[in-house]
């Protein structure tokens, strides 16, 4: 119940704030919406607060806002005709109830309606932190930008991050990889051990320092290169060379991993040759190559039909082998964020090295041989897709649904949510969705993101370069935020056919 007293104004409501008054609440009230004649500029998505009888402040947020005039189509050909015409308007705004904290803390809805002729105001700060929760807790939260249209930080609690998966989603050129990079700038500041799965390259910059912009200054941030926290690994670096090569030693791999390496669709039937195979050598050297592999099996009588010699020849041109191959514990470094640049890889052996990897991941913390992680995939739809199966599809179905009991977390980054698993997505606790227009993308994310308030659907739509929705996780409701400025380098840029000077 509110306690205290409150000054009842002339026409019989409660001030409740001390920020600006927008407008009064006429015709039907419900508890979850109502109507409010605006007397002051009010934006569609802003929170306000009203006055009710028995909680006090209750914090609200303008669903819609219209202007109702009496131009008629007859007096608008008259100002096309340069005739002066005196236009009455009025705005009104469909306000709809967020709520408020009881004595216990705990967020409760009104359950009666507030009153007619109530005053709304512009919502307080220090209510809104109260009523949404948010906490600025340095020591577990990322820091990803301000609450959209106010100075009040954005935390995500990184514990919740990684135990409960998170996915990032927009449309191709909605700034996905940028508010990525923002987040893993926060699991680099926060110690957080990450592998990031990059397909074109974008991520090395993360161990340069940006420059200094006008906009740093507001969000509180100063530009900072993590170079001595990245280690970066390829399969091809004559492409990338800056990194480190990445290697497999074929000697150590069994049967089935070959096998799933070389993406055989008949396992069962090519195993027993492939085994014997692996046997022979194994008594006769303790190293050998792919091409004794298939010379051996080549010999074998009982090998069965199909393509099995084709892939494993496939498998030797890449060179992705070595006597002595890239040992996890040289890739995965606790504190580290290690970046796979796939750059340059073609699209299968991209799949074969990202499965034979998170496979090693996925065994490596069952056992607790690794620390606990955060593993970021980029362009997800290519390595888990609804439709169809990839190399690495069963092992990212897996990671999603048991990761989080072993301490392995997943990031999906995606331009096109509707191709990607839904069993993978649905899985991804917090939700940083950016400007989506595609029906089909858009019902993707509508259908697997718990929460959504009324007309969040449509601000997805309309969401401005540089502002996210940010749900779940550590959020007891969806948010609209304003990303920070990254501190590293961006390096997703398109590149320019034009220039324009």
């Amino acid at each position: 119940m509110h306690s205290g007293t409150e000054a009842m104004n002339h026409n019989g409501s409660h001030d409740t704030s001390s920020s600006e008054p927008v407008g009064v609440i006429y015709g039907d009230v419900t508890t979850s919406e109502f109507k409010c004649a605006v007397n002051a500029p009010l934006e569609r998505m802003e929170y306000v607060q009203v006055f009710h009888e028995t909680c006090g402040p209750v914090l609200c947020q303008a669903t819609s806002v219209e202007r109702h005039t009496n131009l008629s189509i007859d007096k608008a050909q008259k100002i096309a005709n340069g005739e002066q015409v005196s236009i009455e308007e009025k705005v009104s705004a469909t306000i709809s109830v967020i709520g408020y904290r009881d004595e216990r803390n705990i967020m409760q809805c009104p359950q009666t309606p507030v009153k007619a002729g109530e005053t709304i105001h512009r919502a307080d700060e220090d209510l809104i932190r109260k009523v949404v929760g948010l906490k600025s807790d340095q020591k577990v939260g990322a820091y990803i930008g301000l609450l959209n249209g106010h100075d009040i930080p954005i935390y995500l609690d990184i514990n919740t991050l990684v135990q409960k998966h998170l996915s990032v989603l927009s449309k191709t050129g909605g700034g996905k990889s940028y508010i990525t990079g923002v987040i893993i700038e926060e699991l680099m500041k926060h110690n957080v051990t990450t592998l990031i799965i990059d397909p074109h390259g974008e991520y090395a910059t993360l161990a340069k320092a940006a420059k200094q912009s006008p906009d740093m200054e507001r969000f509180g941030v100063k530009p900072h290169a993590y170079a001595d926290r990245i280690l970066e690994f390829s399969p091809d670096t004559k492409i990338n060379t800056s990194a480190q090569p990445l290697k497999f030693t074929l000697a150590n791999l069994e049967a089935r991993e070959i096998l799933a390496l070389a993406n055989v669709k008949n396992v069962r039937q090519a195993l027993p040759a492939v085994k014997r195979a692996i046997e022979a050598l194994r008594s006769t050297k303790p190293s050998f190559t792919m091409k004794d592999l298939i010379k051996t099996l080549d010999a074998d009588e009982e090998l069965p039909a199909g393509n099995l010699l084709m892939e494993l020849e496939y498998l030797q041109e890449i060179d992705i082998f070595a006597d002595r191959g890239t040992k996890i514990s040289e890739m995965i470094e606790k504190g580290k964020t290690t970046i796979l640049n796939l750059r340059g890889s073609p699209a299968d052996i991209a799949e074969l090295v990202v499965n034979r990897l998170a496979m090693a991941l996925f065994e490596l913390r069952k056992t607790d041989h690794i620390p606990p992680m955060m593993m970021v995939v980029e362009e997800a739809h290519n390595y888990c897709p609804q439709q169809g199966a990839t190399a690495c599809s069963k092992i990212m179905r897996t990671i999603a649904a048991e990761g989080r009991k072993f301490g392995l977390g997943l990031t999906v980054i995606t331009q096109r949510p509707a191709k990607v698993d839904k069993n993978v997505l649905s899985q991804c606790n917090t939700q940083v969705i950016l400007k989506i227009t595609n029906p089909n993308d858009l019902n993707a994310v509508t259908s697997s993101v718990e929460g959504l308030t009324k007309g969040m659907d449509e601000e997805i739509q309309r969401l401005p370069i540089g502002v996210a929705l940010v749900t779940g996780g550590s959020l007891t409701m969806p948010l609209l935020v304003a990303t920070r400025p990254r501190e590293t380098l961006h390096g997703g840029e398109s590149v320019k056919i034009i220039e324009d000077n």
